[in-house]
């Protein structure tokens, strides 16, 4: 598997689900289908059955941040630029409504846009990569053309 490029944020947020999926596994998971079992009729029974696919679920998720963590790269905060690029910190005005957003460009697999996290595989996140603060960037929305200057770039 290719390396996959997390800020050092996403790294640690990774880990925490880890551990506490780890511990949800071992153990409520666990007990759940126990408790199943001791209800009788496996064949009929609707609680071993959620608690068998919620195992098979977590173990899924489970096994991809492991595979994530140990192909990751972790993006460093480099030095003060005005140049976009992975794990900076954007602010961008929309030169059509004059609003200002505040991102932070991650890679996909950090992406949350309620967090100010874009994605840098996004068609907004790809315009700005490698631009600079002034630079105007154009990019298609269902609305139309939207038409953003970069404001600021930084690394908090």
């Amino acid at each position: 598997m290719k390396k996959v490029r997390l800020t050092r944020e996403g790294y640690e947020k990774l880990k925490k689900e880890l551990e506490d999926l780890k511990r949800k596994f071992m153990y409520e998971i666990s007990e759940r289908i126990k408790e199943a079992r001791e209800l009788g009729d496996l064949s009929e029974n609707s609680e071993y059955e959620a608690a068998k696919n919620e195992q098979g679920r977590v173990g899924s998720r489970i096994m991809e941040i492991e595979q994530i963590l140990s192909n990751a790269e972790i993006i460093e905060d480099s030095e003060e630029s005005d140049e976009v690029t992975l794990g900076k910190w954007v602010v961008i005005k929309n030169l059509d409504t004059g609003e200002e957003h505040k991102f932070r460009i991650v890679t996909p697999q950090e992406a949350d846009f309620f967090a100010q996290k874009l994605s840098s595989d996004s068609p907004l996140g790809k315009s700005l990569l490698g631009r600079k603060v002034g630079d105007v960037v154009k990019v298609k929305a269902p609305s139309g053309v939207q038409r953003y200057q970069v404001m600021a770039v930084m690394n908090k």
